[in-house]
């Protein structure tokens, strides 16, 4: 939702009615996770995706439907359904798209959710998709306040608590309740859609191959940081597509973002300066925090040197094995721009459980989930 989020949001403050189709729950080979979703104006056009192309075409019927009917849709397309072929879900995958009409008398709460994106901070928005009377209602939850109308107060305060969690942890999920809010009980389902904060990548070491990492990490989605102690070099007119560009030592940048709780375990490091007085400090510090990533660029030379630095600095065998050194795949790259797919293929691998093998060469499921 989050690419199609300020879209939607200008089309509904021009008085639109859209009618939006997100992916709700996925099982097996699904192509595109929980929260993708896609939007049908009046006028025909459709911005985003929930299936890569797979169903496309039977969701923008029914979101027309839906909009000139005004009720919303649960629809499940997948193989075991008797026309899964004739709407193109040929992956062998299930999805459960929720199909509504949004318009500012159905989400009253969505300028608000659009500015608190753009700002950077945490909302979930929790829709209840399935019960006997409280389809289509929904709450918006910031950490310190909740807004919606979903009427008991019993299934208000569960919702928020679990939206909160998911929050927290990135994630969108549809949840199960009873009619009221019950812990334990089926008769409510609410799908909850975050939109955490983006990710942050910290590219440090103002060299070719950093701008080449900082372009291909704001293109993943990634919030850029370049950092280098070298005013000479780190310039924005030579890293234009990072958010920031920051000078000062790499070691004391990274020690005071962290103490002002601006990393997560979702945070990507890469240390790209392959020079000992930078790199040695700075990883002291990263490998002792809880990040996503940490990756040092260098050749197998210059790895075994800098591992044995960090070991006399005192670092141990259990820290250092959160190194990613030398950085990146072996896909043999050569060039800036090969480098950064090298390493962002890593990054990606890791996050999600991949070996990093070619796929013809491997058995069982394309898309992990953990």
């Amino acid at each position: 939702m989050r690419d199609v989020l300020v879209e939607l949001g200008r089309r509904v403050a021009a008085g639109e009615t859209v009618g939006v189709g997100t992916v709700v729950a996925t099982f097996s080979s699904a192509p595109r996770p929980p929260g993708a979703a896609m939007l049908v104006g009046p006028e025909g056009a459709v911005v985003g995706s929930v299936s890569g192309g797979c169903v496309e075409g039977a969701v923008y019927e029914l979101a027309q439907e839906v909009v000139r009917g005004g009720t919303p849709v649960l629809q499940r397309y997948g193989v075991s359904d008797d026309d899964a072929f004739a709407v193109g879900l040929t992956c062998g995958g299930i999805i459960d798209v929720y199909v509504e009409a949004v318009s500012r008398e159905t989400f009253p709460e969505l300028p608000d959710v659009v500015e608190t994106v753009r700002a950077e901070q945490p909302v979930a928005v929790a829709t209840v998709v399935e019960h006997p009377e409280w389809v289509g209602r929904r709450l918006v939850v910031w950490p310190d306040r909740v807004s919606g109308d979903v009427p008991s107060a019993r299934a208000r305060d569960a919702i928020a608590d679990d939206a909160r969690g998911l929050l927290a942890t990135g994630r969108s999920a549809t949840l199960h309740y009873g009619p009221d809010g019950q812990r334990r009980g089926e008769g409510m389902a609410v799908f909850v859609n975050s939109f955490e904060p983006p990710p942050r990548m910290l590219v440090f070491g103002a060299i070719d191959f950093a701008a080449a990492v900082a372009r291909l990490g704001t293109f993943l989605g990634y919030r850029v940081t370049v950092c280098d102690a070298r005013p000479v070099f780190a310039t924005k007119s030579r890293f234009p597509e990072a958010d920031e560009v920051v000078v000062d030592w790499p070691h004391r940048y990274l020690q005071a973002q962290a103490e002002a709780g601006r990393l997560d375990e979702r945070t990507v490091v890469t240390v790209l300066t392959h020079d000992p007085k930078f790199d040695v400090p700075l990883l002291e510090v990263a490998l002792r925090l809880k990040l996503g990533y940490v990756g040092a660029m260098g050749s197998r030379r210059t790895h075994d040197d800098r591992m044995r630095r960090l070991r006399e600095a005192g670092m141990t065998e259990s820290e250092l094995a959160g190194l990613s050194s030398p950085i990146g795949l072996d896909l043999g790259a050569r060039t800036p721009e090969e480098t950064a797919v090298s390493i962002a293929a890593e990054i990606i691998a890791l996050r999600w459980g991949g070996g990093g093998e070619r796929l013809t060469q491997t058995n069982g499921a394309i898309h992990r989930t953990t």
